[in-house]
């Protein structure tokens, strides 16, 4: 199938975040279908570990989810910044730390359906103590916890938002894959 025709769009919100869009397409057969989108600028994930291969997790409320979620401390990219740039900011912010060795883990789209959110996903060694202010809005706990514990805690659930079990997997997989 072909690309669909784009007839046009229509932000219809504008949003502190992101922007929602509303996009009319030509289809196959001429049929016009209406999407909807969220423009997101994309974001970061970070996967910090420490000296010894623990872990740094991070809780936080979320109020779409409407509770308190473990997850890798993640944020979003500032109008131009690189991904790599965003990395140490969001980790001195979020957990205190700076990364002296960066390692990309590759990225994904959120929800491709919907949003055009993609996160690019990084370890980070070699970390060093780093304070910048959180925003004031965020309340954010920060827990340590050993690999193993980590995908434990993916596998009963107790980590359940996507970018952090994408992240504690690919982490994980590449640990594995280096003590072979």
């Amino acid at each position: 199938m072909e690309t669909p025709r784009l007839l046009g769009t229509e932000t219809v919100y504008r949003g502190r975040l992101f922007d929602v869009e509303l996009a009319r397409l030509e289809m196959d057969g001429g049929v016009v279908a209406l999407r909807e989108t969220i423009r997101h600028p994309g974001a970061v994930c970070m996967v910090p570990v420490q000296p010894d291969g623990s872990l740094l997790l991070v809780t936080q409320y979320r109020h779409a989810a409407g509770r308190r979620l473990l997850e890798l401390p993640a944020g979003t990219l500032e109008p131009g910044e690189a991904p790599e740039a965003a990395v140490n900011r969001e980790l001195q912010e979020e957990v205190g730390r700076v990364s002296g060795r960066v390692v990309p883990l590759g990225g994904f789209y959120v929800a491709p359906g919907y949003t055009s959110e993609y996160i690019h996903l990084f370890a980070c060694l070699e970390l060093t103590e780093s304070r910048l202010a959180m925003d004031a809005d965020e309340d954010i706990e920060v827990e340590v916890r050993t690999l193993a514990e980590a995908v434990a805690a993916v596998e009963r659930g107790e980590i359940c938002d996507a970018k952090s079990v994408i992240g504690v997997l690919r982490w994980a997989r590449m640990v594995e894959g280096s003590n072979r």
